[in-house]
């Protein structure tokens, strides 16, 4: 453990005045990093607090936390506890109880954040550890990612002191300072993939290579050094980002494999905590590269994909409520699922700004409606003369199709006067006649 410090300084883990969260359950781990960070506080000039999460999994958990609480309360630390339903988690999102739990407990990090209570978040990993995790994700068939392991650091607020830190360590720590901690019985449950791994297969890997848990854990800094340079290639600029989606140019997909995989998982990571496989990476690029424009397919993580002209559009759309009509008036109207419609009139002309029309006042139409499109509609471009159907002017602007039904249209029968944002007619043009101007300006929902 006399290293732990350093490791901390070297990565930069704690700052002065932080507030630092240890991930306690009672176990041997958590308890010997909660006792070492608050021994070191003075050291480190941070505060050190305790976040118990009962996963709700076992009958005795309940006890687990009230011995986390006595500790801390002999030890006069601050802790904070908290109950999850990871069994229930589970059965409604269709997961692993390991998942499940991971969930819950990330949830409850999250909160804690926040919420202002910490700063960061403890995790007590260790170098074994760490061997674990990047076997497991070698045999489930991970890349580069998967086996450079858990990180130091994580998002700038998930910290590991001890990751390098090798378990005997630990367990003389405990021993010197005659450290009390539970255990729990589900450790020895093999039918859970790391249990599996850690009570079975490491051990018997130890038997036969000595220093197998040094040399998986150098194999893991290895490839963190390839993987890090490989990220180093990756040009993001061209990606198109709102709160919903991203969008990728489809020349990506002509890229080397290990680079769009890699743009892939950055962009799916925007959308979902579960582990992201191969197989859907695979899914995604091949359907970028033989798909029809239009085609959509569906991720399990409730993500959907999109082949949209020239890019793959990726993300979790809400559906929206879009019925109803409202007349065309001065004024604010707001469009549930779009935004906000705000028209001024004026005697002065000037060149439309940034999501602004400007139309001549004198040619609007008695009638006219805000509503979203319908079948049958049409509509007179600027400038172009003549009409043409409203999907056929959306097919030649390249408008992606899920977007159609979203945009708002002004309207008089079936006659399109103007489709917000994008175009107005050729009807309401201004002209060196024009006298009356209505300016209007959209402010879109960030949804």
């Amino acid at each position: 453990m006399d290293k732990v410090l350093d490791y901390i300084k070297q990565y930069d883990m704690i700052k002065p005045g932080e507030i630092i969260g240890v991930a306690c359950s009672g176990g041997r781990d958590s308890i010997c990093l909660l006792h070492y960070l608050n021994s070191i506080k003075a050291d480190l000039d941070c505060e050190v607090v305790a976040i118990n999460v009962d996963h709700g999994i076992r009958p005795t958990s309940a006890l687990d936390t009230e011995f986390v609480m006595q500790f801390c309360k002999d030890n006069q630390i601050r802790a904070y506890k908290f109950k999850g339903e990871a069994l229930k988690v589970a059965k409604e999102e269709k997961l692993t109880v390991e998942q499940a739990a991971r969930k819950v407990r990330y949830g409850v990090f999250e909160t804690v954040i926040k919420k202002g209570l910490v700063d960061k978040i403890a995790l007590a990993h260790h170098q074994n550890d760490q061997a674990e995790t990047v076997l497991l994700n070698i045999i489930r068939g991970a890349g580069l990612n998967g086996a450079r392991g858990m990180e130091p650091v994580r998002d700038g607020i998930y910290i590991r002191p001890l990751l390098n830190t090798p378990r005997e360590e630990i367990m003389s720590y405990i021993d010197e300072y005659s450290l009390e901690y539970v255990e729990d019985e589900t450790n020895q449950d093999t039918t859970y993939a790391r249990n599996y791994i850690r009570n079975i297969i490491m051990p018997a890997l130890r038997k036969q290579f000595k220093a197998v848990d040094k040399n998986i854990v150098n194999f893991s800094k290895i490839c963190a050094t390839d993987d890090d340079y490989i990220n180093s290639q990756i040009d993001l600029g061209l990606l198109i980002e709102t709160k919903d989606y991203t969008k990728i140019p489809l020349t990506y997909f002509y890229q080397n494999e290990s680079i769009i995989n890699r743009v892939l998982m950055r962009v799916l990571a925007r959308f979902t905590h579960q582990d992201i496989e191969r197989k859907h990476l695979k899914m995604i690029r091949e359907f970028a590269v033989e798909a029809n424009n239009g085609s959509t397919i569906n991720l399990p993580m409730k993500i959907k994909v999109s082949k949209e002209y020239e890019y793959i559009t990726i993300g979790q759309f809400k559906k929206k409520n879009l019925e109803g009509e409202h007349v065309f008036k001065k004024g604010r109207t707001i469009l549930d699922g779009y935004g906000t419609i705000r028209i001024l009139e004026s005697k002065v002309r000037t060149e439309p700004k940034l999501h602004q029309h400007i139309i001549d006042a004198t040619k609007m139409p008695a009638g006219a409606v805000w509503r979203y499109r319908k079948e049958g509609d049409i509509f007179s471009p600027l400038n172009m003369g003549g009409t043409k159907k409203l999907k056929d002017y959306f097919i030649d602007k390249k408008v992606p199709q899920r977007m159609r039904d979203n945009i708002p249209v002004l309207a008089v029968g079936n006659r399109i006067l103007l489709i917000a944002d994008i175009e107005i007619s050729d009807e309401l043009k201004v002209t060196d006649d024009t006298v009356r101007f209505y300016k209007i300006n959209y402010e879109k929902d960030l949804i």
